[in-house]
C-alpha cells in the first residue's frame, strides 16, 4: 500500500509542479525516483538502468517523427505557405462564416503535418480580421483556433502525421491510416459538433449585442500577404506527406513484403510490421520537406536559419515526451503498479476502454496528450495489445481509441498548448477556457466513448 500511495503521491506532484512551470526533464525522473523509493528500490540502479534506457528507446523510435515534423512546420511558416493556405480558405469560406473559415485553415494546416504552435501564430492574424469583420466576438478565437489544431486532425483523420497519431504504431503493429473508417467518423463529430457549438455561442453573443469588441493591448494592423505561394502550391507539401505516406506504407512496406526477414535477426530485432508506419512517415516527411524548400527557395530569408529553428524546435517536445515515457516505465517496474494495473483492468474486460481511460486520465495529469499516450503504452502497451487479440479486436481499432482518448483531458487549463494560445492571442483563461475545454475536452472524450461502441461493434 505504500508503494501505490508513492505513485499517487508522484502522479499529483508530476501535474501540480508541471502546472507551476517547472520543466518535465527534471520533475519525470525525480518524481519515479521518489515513486521508486516508497517501494525501497535502489535509486540509482532504477536511473541508470530503467529510466535512461526507455528515455533512449524511445528516442532511438520517435526522434526522427519529432525532428523532421518540426522542420516541416518551420518550413511551412517561413516560406508563407501556412499564411497562404490559411488566406485562401478564408477568402473561399469567407467572412461571415469566421468561425468555420479558421476552423478548416487550422484543420488542414494540422491535418498536413504543420505545429499546432506554428498554426495558432500563422493563422491568428488572419482569424483577428475575419472575427472583427465579422462581427464575432474574440474571446471565441481561441475555441475556433483550439477546435482545427487540438482535436480530429491530431487524433481521429486517418493518415495525419501529428506524433499522437504515429505513437502508438510500433506497439501494436499498424499504420497512420488505422481504422480509416472509425477515424472518419470521429473526425467529422468532433468537427461538426464543435463547429455547431461555436457558431451557437457567436449566435447568442450577437444577440446580446456583443461583437468582436475593444482590447486594449491589441494592435490592430493589416497583415502582410505579399511574397506567398499560390494556394496550390502551398498546398503540394502537405499532398506529398499524405499520399507518399499511404503510397508507400501499402506498396512498399506492406506487412508481407518479402526481403525483410533480416529484420528479426540480430542486430535487428525487430519486424517489418512493427517499423514501416515509421519509415514510411519518415521518408514521406524527407520528400515533402525537400519540395517544400525547393519550390520556394527565393521566398526564404534564409533556408538554413529556417532549418536550425526547427531543429532546435524539436529537441524540448522529443525529450519532454522521452522523460514522461522514461517515468511510466520506472512506475511500470514496481511491484504496487500491479495492483493499479489490476484497479484499473478490473473497470472492464473491454481493451478498448481500460485503454482509453488509462491514456485520458495519464494525458490530462501530465498536461500532455504524446506523454499520457507514451506512459500509459509504455506501462501497458503490450497487456492491451494482447487483450485486443484474444477478444478478437482489430488492433487498428485500439489504435485509434487511444489516439482519440490521449486528445481529451489534454487540454485541461493547465496544457502548455491551451497556456500558449492563449497568450497569442491576448485573452484569459476566464475568457475563453470554456469554449476551449467544450470543443477540446469535452466533445473529444464524449467522441471517444462513441468510438469505443462503435469499434467493438466491429466498425474499423
Amino acid at each position: 500500500m505504500i508503494g501505490v500511495l508513492g505513485i499517487i503521491l508522484s502522479l499529483v506532484l508530476l501535474m501540480y509542479l508541471a502546472y507551476r512551470g517547472i520543466t518535465v526533464l527534471i520533475l519525470a525522473p525525480l518524481l519515479a525516483l521518489l515513486a521508486a523509493m516508497f517501494s525501497n528500490l535502489p535509486l540509482m540502479a532504477t536511473y541508470t538502468h530503467v529510466f535512461m534506457p526507455n528515455l533512449a528507446a524511445y528516442l532511438k523510435t520517435f526522434f526522427p517523427v519529432f525532428l523532421l515534423g518540426a522542420i516541416f512546420g518551420k518550413v511551412m511558416e517561413d516560406s508563407g505557405s501556412a499564411k497562404a493556405i490559411a488566406l485562401a480558405i478564408a477568402e473561399k469560406v469567407g467572412k461571415e462564416r469566421a468561425i468555420l473559415a479558421v476552423v478548416l485553415a487550422c484543420g488542414i494546416l494540422t491535418y498536413g503535418g504543420v505545429s499546432l504552435f506554428v498554426v495558432a501564430f500563422a493563422v491568428y492574424p488572419i482569424a483577428a480580421h475575419l472575427f472583427r469583420e465579422a462581427g464575432t466576438p474574440k474571446f471565441l478565437i481561441p475555441g475556433a483556433i483550439a477546435l482545427g489544431s487540438f482535436t480530429f486532425t491530431m487524433t481521429a483523420l486517418p493518415g495525419t502525421p501529428q506524433i499522437q497519431n504515429a505513437i502508438p504504431m510500433p506497439f501494436f503493429k499498424t499504420t497512420v491510416y488505422a481504422a480509416p473508417i472509425l477515424g472518419i467518423i470521429s473526425a467529422l463529430i468532433m468537427f461538426g459538433v464543435g463547429t455547431w457549438w461555436l457558431m451557437h455561442r457567436a449566435k447568442k453573443a450577437n444577440a446580446r449585442g456583443e461583437r468582436y469588441g475593444e482590447h486594449a493591448n491589441e494592435v490592430v494592423k493589416d497583415f502582410d500577404n505579399t511574397n506567398l505561394p499560390s494556394f496550390w502550391v502551398a498546398l503540394l507539401p502537405i499532398v506529398i506527406v499524405l499520399v507518399l505516406n499511404y503510397a508507400i506504407t501499402e506498396w512498399v512496406y506492406y506487412s508481407t513484403a518479402p526481403g525483410y526477414d533480416f529484420l528479426k535477426a540480430k542486430p535487428f530485432d525487430t519486424s517489418l510490421g512493427a517499423v514501416r508506419g515509421i519509415w514510411s512517415l519518415v521518408i514521406a516527411l524527407v520528400v515533402a520537406l525537400i519540395i517544400a524548400i525547393g519550390i520556394n527557395w527565393k521566398r526564404f530569408g534564409n533556408v538554413k536559419e529556417s532549418v536550425n529553428a526547427g531543429v532546435f524546435g524539436s529537441m524540448l517536445p522529443i525529450l519532454n515526451t522521452a522523460s514522461e515515457v522514461g517515468y511510466g516505465n520506472v512506475i511500470k517496474t514496481l511491484g504496487a503498479f500491479a495492483i493499479i494495473q489490476a484497479g484499473l483492468l478490473s473497470i472492464s474486460d473491454n481493451p478498448l476502454i481500460t485503454s482509453a481511460i488509462a491514456t485520458t486520465v495519464l494525458a490530462g495529469i501530465t498536461g500532455s496528450a504524446s506523454g499520457g499516450m507514451s506512459i500509459a503504452l509504455g506501462a501497458m502497451g503490450e497487456t492491451f495489445y494482447q487483450a485486443a487479440l484474444a477478444q478478437n479486436i482489430n488492433p487498428e481499432v485500439l489504435h485509434r481509441v487511444v489516439a482519440i482518448a490521449c486528445g481529451g483531458l489534454d487540454s485541461l487549463p493547465h496544457n502548455g498548448a491551451v497556456i500558449t494560445l492563449l497568450g497569442i492571442t491576448q485573452l484569459t483563461h476566464k475568457q475563453s477556457y470554456a469554449d476551449i475545454g467544450m470543443v477540446s475536452v469535452v466533445i473529444p472524450v464524449a467522441t471517444c466513448a462513441i468510438a469505443i461502441v462503435l469499434g467493438t461493434m466491429g466498425v474499423v
